[in-house]
């Protein structure tokens, strides 16, 4: 996690969003919006699986938010997924290809 501005949090994820981990998601984002984080970015380009469990933890942090939510990192088979369900209508995103070298560190899931 960091905090680029006042108001302001990036929480970078790696590994698997799925059923185990998706709650801790939810959670670091409340936790943030509780500390005053109006603007979420969540960087998803160190995600290797998302099941519909991760999707659910996406569209529940935007309903829950106070302000806006940005996805960044969606690429490859992710974005498939955001597109495909819809959610990429819904969710703010910004699409790069993943970079596995760039996300080795875990924040969160």
């Amino acid at each position: 996690m960091s905090r680029p501005a006042p108001g302001r949090a990036r929480l970078r994820l790696a590994g698997e969003l799925d059923y185990d981990t998706a709650p801790e998601l939810v959670e670091a984002a409340d936790r943030l919006r509780r500390d005053g984080c109006t603007e979420l970015e969540i960087d998803l380009g160190g995600i290797t699986l998302c099941d519909s469990s991760g999707l659910s933890a996406l569209v529940v942090i935007h309903r829950n938010g106070t302000g806006p939510i940005r996805l960044t990192g969606t690429g490859g088979m992710l974005q498939q997924l955001l597109d495909r369900t819809g959610l990429a209508e819904v969710l703010a995103t910004t699409h790069h290809p993943a970079n596995p070298a760039a996300a080795t560190t875990t924040d969160t899931a």
